[in-house]
């Protein structure tokens, strides 16, 4: 019987072997392929000059120094942060803890493109707001931050990663034995010593995974390198590989692509170094079946300090960036907040926005890839993760080792790959090809949160429609669906956001007439026109927050479908 099934469920496995296959290895081989290529005309004809291009190219060394410098600073401030987050809300007594354990989470609905716009506005050494303010109020002769900077970047960088990092954190901060803890109270040490030489040791597999995973993150970034280091004249790897194929007559996709294979032989290996340290974190995980709740620790006279400071952190992350975005699209030019500044406010950037036909065209494609993107990205995420929990076989087992896979691929590279890919095919510039390319880079987050969902369904409700007759499809159509729609809403939600904010495959991909919001942001940031990326800001958070809205309204209809 179990053979029977497995062998009418092998169709649709070796099917989705060959399109997860052509999504996520295809861009790969043709990265290779196009690093020994002559041109992305010449496909084919074998050559070595450009990787001794490459890698001969006086600016590299610093370019990877400067790498190093950002992810390490960067993974070490947001690990950090993203520790001490997760240990006041989890572990103390910290007043609001409920609403700190959400806090953290928000600003990943905010772009990386726009934080960065937000705080440049800010802090630009030449005219942004606070240094305007400091130089008027202290009489300095410039202002003493300067955005453009390797701590501008590791800065800004970090307190984008601090939601991600804080959710690896925090779970096993509420999970893991704490009985070392309670003997070392118990022997009258206090909770500084205890969380120095017990909770602190317990943690490290934890701490380290999140480490990695942010290395990994700051290793793909590409949004503030760009719109901060690129100014400052700061290259990173991602930022090399963009100055390569955006500057000059004619772009060397094929030197793009012999750095983009290192970039991406580094990332494959701190995936899977990451993995191995999630998996030994787990060993410390305490499994019960009563009522498992860590211990409280009480802050003292520290409670109110430590508050106020993630109040401050929250600011950082949500209310300033917010608040400056929409303050700067009332403005024509950057200006402290004054009753002249008052008597200025207008529509202009508003108006000027919404009459840019090359915007609206942006505005349409955006929408139109977040939500028929995401919706064809869903559907197959539906059918990848049943088979991974459903279906027990070597395929199934390559599904999910290849569906994870572009986990690991940073954008900007990825991006090179889908050149390469996309270029001899009717999908080369058009906004079908770059749907392919969202699908096949962010499949990982359709794919993740569907799998838990999966397992969670009892296997027997699909049996017994198949044993009425059902075939799989009606019994995967009217059984499993319906069960999965509250998680099916949220990876759309996950996946229609990503899509959205996404920039660094847009920019490698993106040609007249396929224009995407991000990269109008970034041209209009380029181009100093600070108050006209506020107001296209604001509206491509509204579109976010829209479909978010319209999604969760569709949760509750789609979850009564079984009924």
């Amino acid at each position: 019987m179990l053979n029977h099934r497995s062998s009418r469920r092998f169709p649709l496995v070796a099917f989705l072997i060959i399109i997860v296959s052509a999504l996520t290895i295809g861009p790969v081989v043709m990265l290779v392929i196009g690093s020994f290529s002559e041109g992305i005309g010449a496909i084919g004809k074998f050559t070595t000059g450009k990787y001794v291009a490459a890698y001969t190219d006086p600016s590299l060394p610093k370019t990877l120094l400067n790498t190093i410098v950002f992810t390490l600073g960067t993974a070490c401030f947001s690990t950090a942060l993203g520790g001490l987050l997760a240990y006041l809300s989890v572990r103390t007594d910290i007043p609001f803890k409920g609403l700190f354990r959400v806090l953290p989470i928000v600003p990943m609905m905010i772009p990386h493109v726009l934080f960065a716009a937000a705080w440049i506005a800010l802090i630009n050494p030449t005219n942004g707001m606070l240094n305007l303010f400091l130089r008027n109020l202290f009489g300095f002769s410039r202002g003493p931050f300067n955005i453009y900077s390797l701590a501008g970047m590791i800065f800004l960088e970090g307190m984008l990663d601090l939601p991600v990092t804080y959710l690896v954190i925090s779970p096993a901060m509420y999970s893991f034995d704490t009985t070392l803890e309670e003997a070392s109270r118990v022997s009258g040490a206090s909770n500084l010593y205890t969380l120095r030489r017990i909770t602190l040791p317990i943690l490290k597999p934890a701490f380290l995974a999140t480490f990695t995973l942010a290395i990994i993150r700051s290793l793909a970034a590409f949004a503030v390198p760009s719109m901060v280091g690129m100014p400052g004249r700061i290259h990173v790897l991602t930022t090399h590989v963009y100055r390569i194929i955006s500057v000059g007559w004619s772009p060397d996709y094929g030197r793009a692509a012999a750095i983009g294979l290192i970039v991406l032989a580094a990332s494959i290996i701190l995936v899977y170094l990451y993995r191995h340290l999630i998996a030994e974190s787990s060993q410390y995980v305490t499994v019960t079946g009563k009522g498992y709740r860590p211990i409280v620790v009480e802050l003292g006279r520290a409670r109110r300090p430590l508050f106020i400071l993630c109040v401050v952190l929250f600011c950082f992350l949500v209310v300033i960036p917010l608040a400056t975005l929409v303050y700067m699209s009332f403005l024509p030019y950057s200006m402290v907040p004054s009753a002249r500044a008052v008597s200025m406010m207008s529509l202009r950037n508003w108006r000027t926005v919404l009459a840019n036909s090359v915007i609206i065209r942006a505005l349409k494609n955006s929408t139109f890839l977040a939500v028929i993107g995401a919706t064809l990205g869903i559907l197959l995420s539906i059918f990848v993760a049943y088979v991974i929990v459903k279906v027990k076989s070597r395929g199934s087992a390559l599904i999910e080792s290849l569906s994870f896979l572009s986990f690991s691929f940073p954008g900007m590279i990825i991006g090179v790959g889908f050149m390469w890919f996309l270029v001899r095919t009717p999908l080369y510039a058009t906004i079908w090809g770059l749907l392919v390319a969202y699908v096949g880079t962010y499949l990982p987050y359709g794919v993740r949160p569907l799998r838990s969902a999966f397992m969670q369904i009892d296997e027997e409700l699909e049996e017994s429609a198949r044993v009425f007759g059902a075939s799989f499809l009606r019994a995967l159509k009217d059984i499993v669906v319906p069960l999965l729609a509250p998680g099916v809403v949220s990876a759309w939600i996950l996946m229609a956001c990503m899509f959205i904010r996404e920039l660094s495959v847009s920019v490698v991909l993106s040609r007249p007439g396929t224009e995407v919001l991000t990269v109008e942001i970034m041209k209009l940031a380029n181009d100093g026109l600070w108050g006209q990326v506020a107001a296209l800001g604001i509206i491509m958070i509204g579109l976010s927050t829209a479909l978010v809205l319209v999604a969760n309204m569709l949760r509750v209809p789609l979850s009564h479908v079984d009924q």
